[in-house]
Formats: structure tokens, sequence, C-alpha cells
């Protein structure tokens, strides 16, 4: 899916915890996420922590829509 997308010109960008499967799955432009089951979030942190842990998650994933690329890319 995530290569057909792409394919039309629109940029993708997968979150993911294990950047493998998003390799194997053809990503181009791949954040590692913090966990499993919290992706994008970690409940041992208060209300602030989350919302910038998470703030910086979707910039990451922002910076990277707009980075060009020439071969599959994490951007840590």
């Amino acid at each position: 899916m995530v290569k057909e997308i792409e394919r039309y010109g629109i940029p993708i960008v997968h979150m993911a915890t294990i950047t493998t499967i998003s390799e194997s799955v053809g990503a181009n432009r791949i954040v590692p996420t913090v966990a499993i089951p919290y992706p994008v979030g970690n409940p041992k942190f208060d209300k602030g922590e989350e919302h910038a842990l998470r703030k910086t998650l979707v910039k990451k994933a922002l910076d990277a829509l707009t980075t060009d690329i020439t071969e599959p890319t994490q951007f840590e």
C-alpha cells in the first residue's frame, strides 16, 4: 500500500516501533517510535511530557515528508 500511494507522488512517512517491518513493506521515510503497545506515547509520562514526546515524533514525521530522499531513510 505504501509504495502504491507514493507511486502517485504522495510522500508517506511510516511511523513504527519495528523499523525492519517498515523497510520490508517498502516504506521510504521511516520514523522510529517508542514501543509496540504505545508507539507514539509513554503512559508513565505526565501529561506535559507525553505532549512533548508526541509533538517531537510528529515534527520528525513532518520533517521527513519535506526531505528529498533517494533511498529508504530512517529519521532518528
